[in-house]
């Protein structure tokens, strides 16, 4: 069928400036929208980018020496003294697999893509934790990682940590999933003193903290507050924890902009 001309003008037009549009396709238009992950990058970009998180880190390891030193003049030496800490974002920096996943819309906290990442990923050294386990290696302190990290990947943790160079890495001193991280301290201490532990989480210290709510978290910590920073130490990690779906508290008062 023929149009009649006036339409056909209408039409041609109507083409004419569907064609000096950009070109855009369904990708495109999906990398337009942020993805729900894209809401990790911040905090990615804290923890993996920021001198900030460096310097903290490094801090975090020189207050453990510190405070290693004044246990084993207190104990009038290292002998049967034993030091736990944990692994991930503690001892090893794990945020390019994080970052990876977040760039593939992925979401890292279902920990699907972790048992890959343990046999072939290579995380990197947190700023200050090789010279402090080796202190205390040389002071003769025993070390122990307790981790959730999958115990049927137990010889490829154990190798990534020899390949880092860490000290005292063997079967018995790293301590995988399987007994809750409570019972896997208690072990320790049955054969030794344990005088600090170290981690990025709460639940690396004591037991209470795992499974408490936030605002029992909070308790927790004040009731705790005279061993933050003595024989617990704290690393910072902004990338996930039991807080990452926590509400947020703002301003109530009227948005201006001057």
């Amino acid at each position: 069928m023929t149009m009649p001309f006036p339409s056909r003008l209408c039409t041609l037009a109507a083409l004419a400036s569907l064609a000096a549009l950009p070109l855009t396709s369904h990708a495109d238009s999906d990398d337009a929208e942020m993805c729900a992950q894209e809401a990790y990058a911040m905090g990615l970009r804290y923890q993996q980018q920021s001198a900030e998180a460096a310097a903290l880190q490094r801090q975090g390891f020189a207050l453990a020496t510190y405070r290693l030193e004044d246990q084993i003049e207190a104990h009038g030496g290292s002998d049967d003294l034993a030091i736990i800490t944990d692994l991930d974002e503690t001892v090893l920096d794990n945020s390019p697999l994080l970052v990876r996943d977040m760039q593939a819309c992925h979401d890292y906290t279902t920990w699907d893509t972790w048992k890959h990442w343990e046999r072939e990923g290579e995380p990197r050294l947190m700023p200050g934790a090789k010279a402090f386990l080796d202190y205390a290696d040389e002071q003769g302190v025993a070390i122990f990682y307790v981790s959730d990290r999958y115990q049927e990947n137990e010889a490829d943790t154990i190798a990534t940590l020899e390949a880092l160079e860490l000290p005292q890495v063997s079967e018995q001193s790293v301590m995988l999933l399987g007994p809750a991280k409570a019972e896997r301290r208690a072990e320790v201490v049955d054969n030794h003193t344990l005088v600090m532990q170290l981690g990025d989480s709460l639940h690396d210290f004591a037991g209470d903290f795992a499974g408490a709510d936030l605002d029992q978290q909070h308790a927790l910590v004040e009731e705790n507050a005279e061993r933050f920073g003595n024989d617990w130490i704290v690393f910072p990690n902004a990338t996930y924890g039991a807080w990452s779906e926590a509400e947020l508290d703002a301003w109530e008062a009227p948005h201006e902009v001057e």
